[in-house]
């Protein structure tokens, strides 16, 4: 048998086989149509209270799923967020805890300067300068507060207040006595300040 004969033999077999099933859908299909319009007759006001039945429960069901998507889409933005945040301020208790070692660095230095040993100054500096931009780099940030600036409770801790020394540092910052930190936009620790009364 050539390879013709073998292929027409497979194609008018896969035909027939295909015509048998398009007959067969063809005859369910009737007889469907049939059944439906037979109870169709019979019972078209129950159908019809059905059909809208189905309907009322596929809106139903369509709105808990714009519901539950909408939940599910605040949920992934709420949790973004939040990781974005705990990201930014992870290594704030350690930071929080080198503070003191900041500031211990500043009396070193401010002592170091009143002997006037200027190679112990300079060794001094260097680390506590390098120790300062491994700091910065990992977000603190030093805030800026200095004498004459007006007092903000909202950023300064009061520790005393005293008489003030010029008429024009009333109400205002007359001495930091402990310096301040930002981690991001957050006051990690407030300055600590004198006021003028």
């Amino acid at each position: 048998m050539s390879d013709k004969e073998h292929n027409y033999e497979n194609n008018s077999e896969e035909e027939s086989i295909k015509d048998q099933v398009e007959e067969i859908l063809d005859d369910a299909i009737e007889e469907a149509e049939s059944k439906e319009n037979n109870e169709g007759d019979t019972a078209q006001e129950g159908t019809t209270s059905e059909k809208e039945q189905l309907k009322a429960d596929l809106e139903k069901e369509k709105d808990k799923f714009l519901r539950l998507f909408a939940e599910f889409e605040n949920y992934k933005r709420r949790t973004s967020k939040e990781r974005i945040e705990m990201f930014k301020t992870a290594s704030q208790d350690v930071i929080v805890a080198m503070l003191p070692v900041l500031d211990d660095f500043d009396r070193a230095i401010n002592e170091i300067n009143k002997a006037k040993d200027k190679e112990l100054l300079k060794g001094v500096e260097l680390i506590s300068n390098k120790f300062r931009e491994t700091l910065r780099s990992k977000g603190l940030e030093q805030m800026t507060v200095k004498e004459g600036d007006t007092f903000d409770p909202e950023i300064h801790e009061a520790i005393t207040q005293i008489p003030a020394p010029k008429d024009k540092l009333k109400g205002k910052v007359v001495d930091v006595v402990e310096r301040g930190y930002k981690l991001g936009d957050r006051i990690i620790r407030y300055p600590k300040v004198v006021t003028g009364k």
